[in-house]
């Protein structure tokens, strides 16, 4: 019921061992953008980075060299797309998103909100995170390319509120 026999135990202890130093020499080769939050493309990559190990790991079908040949492809691969994506703006814009503005002098932008499925509830979560009280306080909010949004501050209202404050 929890094991079939000590070598299956055995086997799995022995490839994590292995395959998780593995796995952390390929990602510290590949760079920091491979742990990133960055857009779509980079977080597919780390959940196939995730997955792969899981089943290097457990299937028994599945050996150590070919866990770390696709720990690598994995890596390769999104080290070239990034690489692509930096010298042809074409492939950038075939694999990022751009930011896109939500809210912009006191309006919800309803038609940018819908495309991005974003409500106007999150918008306002976004605003108090970034510790602002009121949307007056906002002159925009961003969705930026890793799905985060950004608040921009209205510097008319921060001005104001200190003037009012020293009065």
């Amino acid at each position: 019921m929890f094991f079939e026999d000590l070598y299956g135990l055995l086997r799995v202890a022995t490839i994590s061992l292995l395959a998780y130093p593995a796995l952390i020499i390929i990602l510290r080769v590949a760079g920091k953008r491979s742990l990133a939050k960055l857009n779509a493309f980079d977080l597919v990559v780390t959940v196939a980075l995730g997955s792969t190990l899981a089943t290097v790991l457990l299937s028994k079908n599945v050996k150590m060299a070919e866990g770390v040949l696709a720990f690598s492809m994995l890596a390769g691969l999104q080290w070239t797309v990034a690489r692509l994506s930096i010298s042809s703006p074409w492939f950038r814009g075939l694999i990022r998103a751009e930011p896109r503005l939500l809210f912009q002098n006191g309006q919800y932008l309803h038609s940018a909100m819908a495309q991005e499925r974003v409500t106007a509830d999150e918008v306002d979560a976004a605003v108090r995170n970034a510790g602002h009280g009121s949307l007056d306080a906002v002159a925009a909010v961003v969705l930026e390319t890793d799905g985060s949004m950004s608040v921009i501050a209205n510097e008319d209202y921060e001005l104001t509120a200190l003037h009012s404050v020293q009065s």
